[in-house]
């Protein structure tokens, strides 16, 4: 007859089996053979034109840390430009475009400290679960194959396709985290948005309006004006027949606007000043037509001018902010609240992302661009 202690010893050796025998089938399950060596992405190996972007075979070598996702679509974004010109400095070349991608999850992390965060596991990650991949401050996802950190791969819920996450991911999460901490929309207020029919522009028109607070927009054609107003614009001024100053003042009975938000950046800088109120919030989105010029800090005096130049990646650092304003932009746009309007799907090629960039920079887009993976 076996005695207590030897009972106990036995139960422990079973249990330790046991244990061990699940993390071998999790561990399993993390990192599948499947993994491919190399991954296929638009990238550039120098700054400049649209001539210097290619479709590079890269090494693929996920860190232990990091979830792989195959992605299906991609986020066409100015940052790209930005990036590709040299405005913005790359950590290195060959470098790796883009801010955002959808797809499956092929494989999870092995780093046993990630597998035991407890935000990780919070998240309800599974190989072949849905997801999205968005950070401002992490690039290098235009890629057929894509690693990243667990707090910005965002898994979707049944209402939202990958179509839409990889459409909505950056723009919309730049948009609710600018009209909620950049500048607080408040019922009653009035809000300027510059090219607002663009797909930023449009997802900043419909959170403004569901607000309570009244849309001004800029734009160039009468067609994407009426596009503007089918999405929550109150009033559109075509910027190449009126002057934007002396509408946004009539509009406004002189008194102006409570706070711009601008993506159009040096051609339209200067012209905000005039078209705020007193303590109005220039919100400085973007340099779509540039970076803005070096400026005297005595311009805000005249008015007490707040000026940021915010990014959605400094109001999302954490892995908690994070996962509270993706939730709360699947919900939105899950509910009906937040139309997401896709412009055109690109294909994955070096002509692909030539012909997107170009459409993108010459101001004829409305909505989001994609590239297809197939």
């Amino acid at each position: 007859m076996l005695g207590a202690s030897s009972v106990s010893q036995t139960t422990f050796e079973r249990l330790r089996k046991i244990k061990q025998k699940l993390q071998d089938i999790m561990h399993s399950h993390s990192r599948p053979m499947s993994i491919p060596a190399t991954q296929t992405a638009i990238a550039i190996n120098q700054a400049g034109d649209f001539d210097v972007l290619e479709k590079l075979t890269l090494p693929f070598k996920p860190a232990p840390s990091d979830i792989v996702v195959k992605t299906e679509y991609l986020g066409v974004n100015f940052i790209d430009t930005y990036y590709r010109k040299g405005l913005y400095p790359v950590k290195g070349f060959p470098a790796i475009l883009g801010s955002e991608a959808s797809g499956t999850i092929l494989a999870l992390p092995t780093d046993e400290n990630v597998l035991n965060d407890p935000e990780y596991k919070k998240r309800g990650y599974s190989v072949g679960a849905r997801v999205a991949v968005c950070g401002a401050s992490i690039f290098g996802f235009q890629a057929d194959y894509i690693s990243s950190p667990f707090k910005i791969v965002h898994v979707l819920p049944e209402v939202i396709s990958t179509q839409t996450a990889a459409a909505a991911s950056l723009q919309g999460l730049t948009a609710l985290t600018f009209v909620e901490e950049a500048y607080h929309v408040k019922k009653g207020d009035t809000i300027l948005v510059h090219t607002v029919a663009g797909g930023l522009g449009l997802l900043f028109a419909q959170l403004i309006k569901a607000r309570g607070a009244t849309v001004i927009g800029t734009t160039s054609t009468q067609e994407k004006a009426e596009l503007a107003k089918a999405n929550g614009a109150d009033h559109v001024i075509l910027y190449k027949e009126e002057d934007t100053v002396q509408r946004v003042l009539e509009l406004t009975n002189g008194v102006g606007v409570d706070a711009v938000f601008d993506g159009v950046g040096k051609d339209t800088f200067d012209s905000n000043f005039k078209m705020l109120k007193r303590k109005g919030t220039l919100v400085s989105v973007g340099n779509a037509s540039g970076a803005v010029a070096p400026f005297a800090i005595s311009r805000l005096v005249e008015k007490n001018v707040v000026l940021l130049r915010p990014t959605f990646g400094n109001y999302c650092q954490t892995a908690e902010e994070l996962l509270y304003y993706t939730t709360k932009l699947w919900e939105i746009i899950g509910a009906g609240g937040l139309k997401v309007k896709i412009h055109q799907e690109y294909p994955f090629t070096v002509e692909g992302a030539k012909e997107a960039q170009k459409d993108l920079t010459s101001g004829k887009t409305t909505g989001k661009l994609l590239y297809k993976v197939e």
